[in-house]
């Protein structure tokens, strides 16, 4: 039984793992997916950060363009655009104004951005007017891939130990552009260059980086209490079920009425004894005992005094013996017992024992009656001391095993012709 126990051990062992594992990929896919998830809405709301701020700079130098431009006063520290033909005009009462065109307000309205530490504007092109408007490498991709077609560029880069994300989207030339640029032979329709955005995005980084640490630890813990409610959970059924299989394991090689093994499981026992002693070269003995005139009790007291005779001789023939020895009920009121590692002078000794203990024994049954019986008993035993001999194997020890139950059954026969309550032997 205990190899039957180690095989369900193994198997539910194998199943709790295979199961865990299978929760373990199920939750980690699932956490997997919320960091996916969180990435992705982080970077589209990255991305519609930057478009927003792209748009919203478009749509004021559209107004500009479409207006003209602006006019400002020339104060102290306004400075005319150098690169417009007559930015500047005089009033009738002296004052002096000059024009903001979208380029110029583009870039001071960055400036001013810049200031804040919100984020920076640039407007650039491959073929500049103001050299201030110079493309960077990565404007210079990016205006590029526009003239290819691409609709957008971004890059997330570090700079002085800060996360930046960069945006980048082109810019068309409308009819309002062709005053400032229609020497330039643009035409409408055509990249005339290109708006970048960008801005510090350590703290979202920052951020995310705590997210996912939060989710590997959240999962990480929640799979560490399924695992272990399912380990709990499937223990106790598997402590049930092994005790479930046990108890019928019991019930197939056991006698109901007397708890002993019945007659199948006492071949089985036989023939791994007899192949262990031959293997080891040691003696092993075998009892096949017997209630006489049993016949007498049903028919006198009855079935349940039987029934209890049974039991009697069951329990004084299992505390005899030792807990090595493999006692059964053969059929009927007949028992066996083999007494492995057991000569024929133990094996006798111990018949005698069980005769004697069985004849002082007085069964109280119903009613107040008391009744004794007795047992005859043979007794066969085996040397393997001698290394030469063999025991066969498959379907001839099993005919073997029944030459040896025909021998103590014979002895048994002589015991019970010879007058009954008494040990005989016969010796292999």
């Amino acid at each position: 039984m205990s190899h039957i126990d180690n095989d369900s051990r193994k198997t539910w062992r194998l199943f709790m793992i295979n199961i865990s594992l299978i929760i373990i990929l199920f939750l980690s896919g699932i956490f997997l997916g919320f960091v996916l998830t969180t990435n992705r809405i982080i970077k589209d709301q990255m991305y519609s950060t930057a478009r927003s701020h792209f748009r919203n700079i478009v749509l004021t130098r559209r107004w500009n363009a479409d207006h003209g431009g602006v006019y400002v006063e020339k104060r102290a520290g306004v400075v005319s655009n150098p690169y417009l033909e007559n930015p500047d005009i005089t009033t009738v009462d002296g004052k002096v104004y000059t024009k903001k065109n979208p380029a110029l307000m583009t870039r001071e309205i960055s400036e001013y951005a810049r200031e804040a530490g919100d984020f920076i504007y640039h407007i650039t092109s491959l073929n500049p007017l103001n050299p201030d408007n110079r493309p960077d490498d990565f404007e210079k991709n990016a205006l590029e891939m526009f003239e290819g077609g691409s609709r957008e560029f971004t890059e997330k880069k570090q700079v002085g130990g800060k996360t930046i994300f960069r945006y980048m989207a082109p810019l068309y030339v409308e009819k309002a552009c062709l005053s400032c640029h229609g020497k330039q032979m643009y035409k409408i329709g055509d990249v005339r260059g290109g708006i970048s955005v960008t801005f510090d995005i350590s703290n979202i980084q920052k951020d995310l980086k705590i997210n996912k640490i939060l989710i590997g630890v959240a999962s990480l813990i929640t799979v560490s209490i399924l695992i272990a409610i399912f380990y709990f959970m499937v223990s106790r059924v598997a402590r049930k079920l092994r005790s479930a299989h046990r108890t019928i394991e019991l019930m197939a090689i056991t006698d109901d009425l007397t708890r002993l093994y019945n007659r199948r499981y006492f071949y089985t026992c036989l023939g791994r004894e007899l192949t262990r002693a031959q293997r080891y070269g040691r003696s092993i003995s075998l009892l096949m005992l017997d209630i006489d005139h049993f016949k007498r009790v049903n028919d006198n007291y009855g079935h349940k005094a039987g029934d209890l005779v049974l039991r009697g001789v069951a329990d004084m023939v299992k505390v005899i013996n030792r807990k090595t020895d493999v006692v059964a009920r053969y059929g009927g009121e007949e028992f066996t017992v083999i007494l492995p590692e057991a000569d024929i002078g133990a094996a006798v000794e111990c018949a005698e024992k069980i005769r004697q203990e069985v004849e002082a024994y007085i069964f109280r049954v119903q009613n107040g009656q008391v009744l004794q019986v007795t047992v005859s008993i043979g007794v066969s035993s085996i040397n393997f001391f001698d290394k030469k001999m063999q025991i066969p194997v498959g379907e001839q020890m099993e005919n073997y095993s029944a030459d040896i139950v025909e021998m103590v059954d014979q002895a048994l026969y002589e015991a019970k012709e010879s007058g009954r309550n008494r040990v005989v032997v016969k010796e292999s």
